[in-house]
C-alpha cells in the first residue's frame, strides 16, 4: 500500500512509466486482497521487475514435501495425507515431492552402486533428495553446467537463460571480462561419446559465442583473454 501511495503521488507528473507501474501495483493489491498469493499473479515479463522490487514474501516459490512410510514410497496414491497436500498444492500451482526420510537416511550410507540397486528394488529411479534438489532448482530458476579437466569435474550453478559470458563470470570475473568463446557439449552427448576426443570426432563439441544461452547439463570450456 505504501508503494502504491508513493506511485500515485509520482504519477501526477504524467510520467507514463510511473503510471504503468502504478497500474501493475494496484492490480496486484486487489489480487492479494482477494486471498490470492502474489506468486500466482499473472504478469507480463516487462512488468516483472516492478513486482520483484517489492520483495513480497508470497512471491517466493513454494513446493511441498511429504514424508511417507517406506511402504508408500513407490505409490503414495493411497495415502490420504499425501492426497490432501496434493489437493492444496494444486490450488496454488505448486509441486509436491513425496519421499521417505527413513529411506533417505539408509541410502546416505551406501555406495553409488549399492544405492542404485536399493532404489531399483523399491521401483525408484531417483532418490527423494535427488528429486527434491531438481525441483528446487526448477522453482528457483537455476540450472547447472559443468567444467572438467584432468584432475576434477566441477558443477556450477547459474540462473536459467544466462548467456555464456555471465556463466563464465560465476567461476571468475576475469572469465567474463575477457570472454572469447565457449567450447560446449551436452551432458548426454558426452556420456554417449565417452571422452572429449570422441565428442570432437562425432562433431558434438560446439564453439559458442557471447550470445549463447547456457543449457542445463552443458559441459563447457571457456576461452578468455585478459
Amino acid at each position: 500500500e505504501r508503494r502504491e501511495a508513493r506511485l500515485t503521488s509520482q504519477a501526477k507528473s504524467g510520467d507514463k512509466a510511473t503510471k504503468d507501474k502504478l497500474e501493475v501495483v494496484t492490480k496486484l493489491r486487489n489480487f492479494v486482497e482477494e486471498g490470492n498469493k502474489a506468486r500466482n499473479f499473472p504478469i507480463a515479463d516487462q512488468s516483472l521487475e516492478v513486482i520483484r522490487e517489492m520483495y513480497l514474501l508470497t512471491r517466493i516459490p513454494v513446493m511441498y514435501v511429504c514424508n511417507v512410510p517406506e511402504d508408500d514410497i513407490a505409490d503414495a496414491s493411497g495415502n490420504e495425507e499425501v492426497t490432501k497436500v496434493k489437493g492444496y498444492a494444486e490450488k496454488e500451482g505448486a509441486d509436491v515431492i513425496v519421499l521417505s526420510a527413513q529411506i533417505e537416511a539408509e541410502i546416505a550410507e551406501l555406495s553409488y552402486e549399492e544405492k542404485k540397486l536399493f532404489l531399483e528394488d523399491l521401483g525408484l529411479q531417483y532418490s527423494g533428495m535427488d528429486r527434491l534438489i531438481k525441483e528446487a532448482y526448477k522453482e528457483l530458476g537455476l540450472i547447472t553446467y559443468f567444467t572438467q579437466g584432468p584432475k576434477e569435474v566441477r558443477a556450477w550453478t547459474v540462473r536459467k537463460d544466462s548467456k555464456a559470458p555471465q556463466a563464465a563470470g560465476i567461476i571468475h570475473s576475469d572469465f567474463e571480462r575477457g570472454f572469447i568463446r565457449a567450447e560446449t557439449a551436452g551432458y548426454e552427448d558426452f556420456i554417449k561419446a565417452g571422452s572429449e576426443a570422441a565428442l570432437k570426432n562425432v562433431g558434438k563439441m560446439r564453439s559458442e559465442g557471447k550470445d549463447y544461452i547456457v543449457k542445463d547439463g552443458d559441459i563447457i570450456l571457456f576461452r578468455f583473454n585478459v
